[in-house]
């Protein structure tokens, strides 16, 4: 064991962080108020008697996640002391990915009282600007495995239909519905239904103009990449339309996507949908599938979305993420991701 001497500058540096990382390899460690404790030697440390727990495998342990940018050993101590009346900090690691920038730290820890964790965790995330991911298992990486995602304010950072009832000039109508969607209080047949017949009459050119200006949310691309290979399938299952999610599945090499179809006669949007509507019964109906078709086991899913609408589904795999979500997804979520791009969700699996 090895102990470094800390400043209380250096607590509050985020370059120091970095530099015991990239260039120590700082790997497991614990914290004291002036020190780290490494189980491999840190330039300038000393030879302690401290001792780290023997084993990270120790069933009575679970797994907090931290990450953001410019994160410090400071963030470290005040998410420890904010969180101890429900979680035991016992050691931290430091999780790296091939192809994704940076690091994040696990801390193991032991519940000490699990009623009301995911509100303090929720408190503290956001009081500290941190992200805080606190799991137990989740699929692992380096298996095949499959990520179901919902499409609008997910994969990409709009919901499609605002965008198009903007340019058709019905926006203000359409939006109050689909925020009323998102938060639960509609049934969402009806409130697509309700949204759609706003488009009657919409050219056909509004769809293309919408789709050539989509913007990917923040590390999409990255994380579709990497899942690949690993082995794993990625696909989309969305309340909106197969016009986006169609071409979203060939930019991005998805492997499938399920999306609600717009009915268009003449070029010109007849305010109606064809086929079958996918709710949050058929999301979650699209992952058994996929997964049976796959031969994937459903220990190794894992759905994303930040609607109301996507909670069947994220209930049906093995992993639910709430992605940038609603109060009440986040709630209920297994895990929420509140500022990072979607390629953080590789170090939660990594850390497995």
């Amino acid at each position: 064991m090895f102990e470094l001497k800390v400043s209380k500058s250096h607590f509050l540096s985020h370059i120091f962080l970095k530099e015991l990382v990239d260039e120590h390899g700082l790997q497991s460690f614990t914290l004291a108020d002036d020190a780290i404790f490494s189980v491999k030697p840190i330039s300038g440390g000393a030879h302690s008697n401290k001792r780290l727990p023997e084993s990270d495998d120790n069933i009575a342990f679970e797994k907090l996640l931290i990450f953001c940018e410019g994160l410090h050993l400071q963030q470290l101590q005040l998410i420890s002391l904010a969180l101890q009346e429900h979680l035991e900090s016992v050691m931290y690691k430091v999780v790296r990915v091939d192809g994704v920038s940076g690091f994040a730290i696990c801390a193991q820890v032991k519940v000490v009282q699990s009623q009301g964790i995911k509100a303090q965790i929720e408190k503290v995330a956001n009081q500290l600007s941190v992200e805080l991911c606190w799991f137990n298992q989740v699929p692992t990486l380096t298996q095949p495995g499959l990520l179901l995602m919902d499409m609008d304010s997910t994969v990409i950072a709009v919901e499609c239909i605002d965008e198009i009832a903007e340019l058709a000039g019905v926006g203000a109508e359409v939006s109050e519905v689909t925020a009323r969607a998102m938060k639960g209080e509609l049934d969402f047949a009806q409130s697509l239904r309700t949204r759609v017949s706003c488009l009657q009459g919409a050219d056909e050119a509004i769809l293309q103009q919408v789709r050539d200006a989509l913007p990917l949310m923040p590390g999409v691309a990255n994380l579709v990449n990497l899942l690949k290979k690993y082995n794993w399938k990625v696909a989309i299952a969305s309340g909106g339309f197969t016009y986006f999610a169609d071409y979203l599945a060939q930019r991005l090499a998805l492997d499938a996507a399920v999306a609600n179809g717009l009915d268009i006669v003449d070029g010109k949007l007849t305010g109606n949908l064809v086929g079958r509507i996918i709710d949050a019964e058929v999301k979650a109906e699209t992952l058994h599938t996929l997964a049976k078709q796959w031969d994937i086991p459903v220990t190794q899913t894992i759905a994303m979305g930040d609607g109301a609408n996507d909670l069947v589904m994220m209930n049906a795999a093995a992993l639910g993420v709430g992605l940038h979500a609603k109060p009440v997804v986040r709630e209920k979520a297994d895990m929420a991701i509140r500022r990072g791009g979607l390629d953080a969700l590789l170090w939660v699996l990594a850390a497995n």
